[in-house]
């Protein structure tokens, strides 16, 4: 049924006055500190929540736009934004004329709207909402210019703005200085009993004076224009200075005329852009908005929670939720989580007095309120919230003298609204439901008002003390119990928030501590109701043994992480004496060849000496000489076992080094670039290019593969024979040089490095990561001047290899760190 005017004036009534009492205004206060501008700050102030979902999703996503933004480039601010709106009002006005305050200030509009149109549609290109208020900007720079050109530094209207000027004043400047150059050699010639000492030309009343004493008036003459505060000087304009003074005022007259001329020439050239300067105030009024809601996202941790039409939608999730106000204070705020499914309509926190229970209440409305005004309340992510068309709440003590209301008259009275008004899309807050009255009926009252709010509303939430209003969870599925947990053994509130368990109040306890006698605890005793009394000991207990299931969790998780620590050492450990004994069998088999290669050498060195002496022997004899020429036979069988022995070693060697180097998991880094593998189960056989990490890259048959080290073994060794083995070192080297060896790591640090210092380490970094399969590449270029971040992004732009890359997340390092996304398909966004 459709509210009369009187309904939707209580209603509106009543959502004013729900967010007077959350303190909705302090939030929005400490959002508008952000601000650049009065301007911002205003519109800020003004938010409110939006009833309507797309809206409060589109105002939503906006901060979360400039949010992404600031991430981009932290040190980034609108410039300064003159409120003109008195200007642009006059301005629509024929003939009228703006003056230098409001033509300069017209002028700082301009060139903060040129640079803000600049910035956001370079910074901004991939987001659509910025941009779309960049568009919305004005950009006259032949205007500027003028308007720059017309007025100083303070203000004034320059010699620069008309040639008519700068003639006026340059003949005004003159005929001032010959003036005052004539008085002061009349004030120097005038005698002693006239002249006053250490006095010098002045003026009065606009009029150039030379100071004289009283009693030499008649002697000088001319017209008096002031006189001293003693009476004894007076101020005289002589006679020979009254034309020269005349025509100074003539071009003083002239000069004011040609500045009002060029005011209005500047005024008729802003009339026909009145309304896009108006545009252009609005959509820098909104930057500026959105600038302060983006700053205190990053400073306070805020996140965008998803929006939905109502808790029938998906439900309603807080995580890590803090009070906003809290969260901004020095002490912080503890953050809660709270997860009601789609049929749990109501809330039920119960505990102790000064538990926290109302700061929780205020928390839940203020978020939601936050959220629908396009604000990121301090939440994390996951956090899911729907949209309310009306908040209520009853809060505090609200009793009135001068209506004649107690504060349980008042609350009834607000309840009335609220139940008269209230509908599926409304959010209620009761603090202290079924308080200031007798318990007994107040447990009756409240729980029927709780009834009809589950029906009837979308979510509500009450705080309550009273032990009867605890068993309704228990009655009707949609009723959730909660309570803010209470530190039993130190008597203090933890503030963290449990679902599905009522609270403690600890009334009894908390008094005991304060002193409170004995014997009065011990009859208060006495007098509780033996269900009550069974509660309390069941909650007791309950607690008890969370408490004992939380230090038991705890242990469980110290000793995990124990345990994970040794396992780490010892797997170190492990790694580290294997690697240990890889370098040793390296060590052992390479001075195993060496060994054998200058066996070799020596042994061919002595069947070259032996062939030496044996020729020399020969040629000594002569062709006549009868010398029966040596039977070499035992001797080159016995250089030839050697040789044959030392090459059978060298096989042995080689095959124990092939064995042995087989691919597994720990024996990667025993193949090398220039071997030959087969592929297992498999004839394809190639050479080696280059090994990375559990991947090698194969050239076979003209073909160049990446494969995994698992997939391939060294060839036998009659394969390695006939194809040669390991290619030659020549030809190794050759290959090489176009595919040397990188180390792929997951970032690169180009702190402190210069702007010109940037390409040549990131490029490796960037070849390493692409060869590698990396799925992302950290940058770390710091933020800085922004200079760095700026030339990474050109780079990364221009590397067709970069499918995409984005800022940093705020747990990434934000606007100092540059995430490149491989294989990801996403558009370069620097």
């Amino acid at each position: 049924m459709a509210m009369t005017g009187a309904g939707l004036d209580r209603a509106h009534s009543s959502h004013t006055h729900a967010l007077g009492v959350l303190e909705f205004d302090r939030v929005l206060s400490l959002v508008a500190e952000r601000a650049t501008s009065d301007l911002g700050a205003a519109a800020v102030r003004r938010l409110a929540p939006r009833s309507v979902t797309a809206a409060a999703v589109e105002a939503l996503a906006a901060g979360g736009e400039m949010k992404t933004f600031l991430l981009r480039d932290d040190g980034w601010a609108p410039g300064p934004i003159p409120d003109l709106t008195a200007a642009l009002d006059r301005l629509v006005l024929a003939e009228s004329v703006l003056d230098a305050d409001s033509l300069m200030a017209a002028r700082v509009l301009l060139t903060t709207s040129r640079t803000t149109r600049r910035e956001l549609r370079n910074g901004a290109a991939d987001l659509p909402r910025l941009t779309a208020l960049a568009s919305q900007l004005l950009r006259v720079r032949e205007t500027e210019d003028r308007l720059a050109r017309s007025f100083d530094d303070s203000g004034a209207v320059s010699d620069a703005a008309s040639a008519e000027l700068r003639a006026i004043r340059r003949d005004l400047r003159g005929r001032r200085a010959a003036l005052v150059e004539r008085l002061e050699k009349l004030a120097r010639r005038l005698p002693e009993r006239v002249r006053v000492p250490d006095a010098s030309v002045t003026l009065r009343n606009g009029r150039y004076c030379v100071p004289i004493r009283r009693e030499g008036r008649s002697s000088i003459g001319g017209i008096v224009h002031d006189e001293s505060s003693s009476h004894q000087t007076l101020f005289v304009e002589p006679p020979g200075a009254i034309e020269a003074m005349n025509r100074i005022r003539e071009l003083e007259l002239a000069e004011t005329r040609e500045i009002e001329r060029v005011l209005r020439v500047l005024t008729e050239d802003l009339r026909p852009r009145a309304e896009p300067l108006r545009s252009t105030l609005d959509a820098l009024t909104e930057i500026d908005s959105l600038f302060a809601r983006g700053r205190y996202a990053l400073v306070h941790g805020g996140a965008s929670p998803e929006l939905v039409e109502t808790p029938r939608h998906g439900g309603y999730c807080i995580v890590a939720g803090r009070h906003p106000l809290l969260a901004a204070s020095e002490a912080g705020a503890v953050p809660f989580d709270l997860s009601l499914a789609e049929e749990e309509r109501l809330l039920l926190v119960s505990g102790p007095n000064a538990g926290g229970k109302t700061v929780l209440l205020k928390a839940i409305g203020l978020l939601s309120a936050m959220a629908q005004s396009g604000i990121a309340p301090p939440v994390g992510r996951g956090t899911r919230l729907p949209v309310f068309r009306g908040f209520h709440a009853v809060i505090g003590d609200e009793q009135s003298i001068e209506a004649s209301l107690s504060t349980f008259s008042a609350r009834m009275v607000n309840l009335k609204t609220i139940l008269q008004e209230v509908d599926a899309h409304s959010l209620v807050l009761i603090d202290e439901v079924g308080g200031a009255t007798d318990p007994a009926e107040g447990s009756a009252l409240a729980s029927a008002i709780l009834a009809r709010l589950v029906d009837r509303a979308a979510l509500t939430v009450a705080t309550t003390h009273l032990g009867d209003l605890k068993a309704l969870a228990g009655e009707t599925p949609s009723i959730v119990n909660g309570s803010l947990q209470f530190d039993a053994e130190a008597l203090r509130p933890t503030f963290i928030l449990a679902r599905d368990r009522p609270g403690r109040s600890y009334a009894l306890e908390i008094a005991e501590r304060l002193g409170l006698p004995a014997d009065v605890l011990a009859e208060a005793r006495t007098r509780m109701t033996e269900s009550t009394k069974s509660l309390d000991s069941l909650l007791a207990d309950l607690e008890k043994r969370e408490a004992e299931l939380d230090g038991l969790v705890a242990s469980a998780r110290r000793r995990a992480a124990d345990l994970e620590r040794r396992t780490s050492e010892l797997s170190t450990r492990e790694e580290s004496l294997l690697e240990r004994d890889r370098e040793l069998e390296r060590v052992a088999r390479k001075a195993e060849e060496k060994y054998l290669h200058e066996a070799r050498r020596r042994v061919e060195e002595a069947i070259a000496d032996m062939k030496e002496r044996y020729d020399l022997a020969i040629a000594r004899a002569g062709s006549t000489a009868q010398v029966e020429e040596p039977d070499e036979g035992p001797v080159r069988d016995a250089a030839s076992a050697a040789r044959s022995e030392v090459e059978r070693a060298l096989r042995e060697a080689r095959l124990r080094t092939s064995s042995e180097s087989r691919p597994t998991a720990a024996q990667i880094e025993d193949i090398r670039a220039g071997d030959r593998v087969r592929v297992r189960g498999s004839d394809r056989s190639g050479i080696v290019e280059e090994v990375r990490g559990d991947r090698i890259v194969v050239r076979a048959e003209g073909l160049r593969l990446k494969l995994p080290v698992s997939e391939v073994e060294l060839a036998p060794e009659a394969e390695s024979s006939s194809s040669s083995g390991r290619v030659p070192e020549s030809q190794a080297g050759f290959q090489a040089e176009f595919h040397p060896e990188i180390q792929a790591r997951a970032e690169v640090d180009l702190r402190g490095l210069r702007v010109e210092e940037v390409a040549a380490a990131l490029t490796p970094a960037l070849d390493a990561a692409i060869f590698a399969d990396l799925p992302r590449l950290r940058i770390i270029h710091g933020k800085g001047t922004g200079a760095l971040r700026k030339y990474v992004s050109e780079l990364l732009q221009a590397d067709g290899r970069v499918p995409g890359f984005r800022p940093g997340e705020f747990e990434e390092g934000g606007s100092g760190v540059t995430v490149v996304e491989f294989g990801t398909g996403q558009q370069g966004d620097g």
